[in-house]
């Protein structure tokens, strides 16, 4: 049985080697492993070592702690009820976002301010 720390411990890891452009392959190699591996990390169905996932972090140019933000949920969690549970598994939102990213940074702000605008509108 999948326990939920690691499920969201390998969401993190998906979402954050999508967000950089990363093959399943690409970070396997990083980290010396085979990139079934990724896949059972990836889905919760393995659970990631201290040291497994100190490789990855380094792979991934994030602190390990970026793998358990979220996890307590708090007001976090109430802000987003009317999201889906996991919006950066929905591969239009990731590329949605890594071109909002590509973005120059005052014409981002610009778009951002207009999103909100347009949001608040609907």
């Amino acid at each position: 049985m999948k326990h939920p720390v690691d499920v969201h411990v390998g969401k993190r890891i998906r979402h954050r080697r999508w967000m950089v452009g990363m093959t399943q392959q690409q970070l396997a190699e990083k980290v010396g492993i085979k990139f079934q591996q990724i896949q059972k990390y990836e889905t919760g169905m393995n659970r990631v070592s201290a040291s497994r996932l100190w490789d990855i972090s380094d792979a991934l140019s994030v602190p390990v702690s970026f793998f358990f933000e979220g996890l307590e949920g708090g007001a976090e969690r109430e802000e987003t009820q009317s999201l889906p549970e996991d919006i950066l598994a929905d591969k239009e939102a990731l590329e949605l976002v890594r071109s909002y990213y590509a973005i120059p940074e005052n014409q981002r702000r610009r778009l951002f301010e207009l999103a909100r605008v347009l949001s608040d509108a609907a």
